[in-house]
């Protein structure tokens, strides 16, 4: 009877270590990217998309699993198996979670100027051949609007940093900014125009990744940060 316990316990420790290797690896994929030894294509396309994608559905039976085990003495075995679940349920949330935010999200590329379009100046070179295929305006993205009026430079350089960008540069006519995500080290470029009588903003991803609306939700906050500092 001892015997049995031991194997038991076990058995749903080894499930337990199961559910966490889905979030083990996205987490070590993140660290590895970010940190410049694995590309975006293995450590993000393949081991966080794909590979941790399936790691999270095999963990979510293992909790299962260890559940179904834990019945038999949950006194004892009752905690791991409930870590299994908590564990395995946050993964599949989240990754339902992203997937659901990457379907509808608008392009990664966002202007507010679609006749016109604000170009990156000094990136030009960086971002040749990169970047979404397709730019989008207001209609996909209703909180980035233009200002009809010229800002001050020093406002324009303001506003991006309260969308979380670094300073590129800063002038009469306009203002560059870049801003690298914390996990895996995407990057996204923001332009703002300065003209008489208008004010346009420009922000897009430098690769052609879905990252789940995020140019949009930078443009907004730039745009209502250079309404507020007026």
């Amino acid at each position: 009877m001892a015997r049995g316990r031991v194997r038991g316990g076990r058995v749903v420790g080894a499930l337990l270590a199961l559910s966490l290797a889905a979030p083990l690896l996205v987490l070590a994929a993140a660290l590895g990217t970010r940190a410049g030894g694995l590309s975006p294509e293995t450590g993000y396309d393949l081991l966080t998309l794909r590979i941790g994608w399936w790691l999270a559905l095999v963990g979510g039976l293992a909790a299962v699993g260890a559940v179904v085990l834990a019945l038999r003495d949950f006194r004892r075995l009752g905690l791991l198996a409930l870590a299994a679940v908590v564990t395995s349920g946050g993964t599949l949330a989240a990754y339902v979670w992203h997937n659901s935010r990457q379907a509808d999200a608008p392009p990664e590329d966002i202007s507010t100027d679609l006749t016109e379009i604000p170009g990156f100046g000094d990136l030009r070179g960086e971002r040749q051949g990169r970047g979404p295929r397709v730019t989008a305006g207001v209609e996909a993205c209703p909180g980035a609007l233009p200002l009809m009026t010229q800002v001050a430079p020093g406002s324009a350089a303001w506003a991006l940093e309260q969308a979380g960008f670094t300073i590129r540069g800063a002038g009469v006519a306009r203002a560059d900014g870049s801003r690298e995500s914390f996990w895996f080290g995407f990057d996204h470029d923001a332009v703002i125009r300065i003209r008489p009588g208008r004010t346009d903003i420009r922000v897009a991803a430098r690769d052609d990744r879905p990252h789940g609306g995020d140019a949009c939700r930078m443009a907004s906050r730039i745009s209502e940060a250079l309404r507020t500092s007026r």
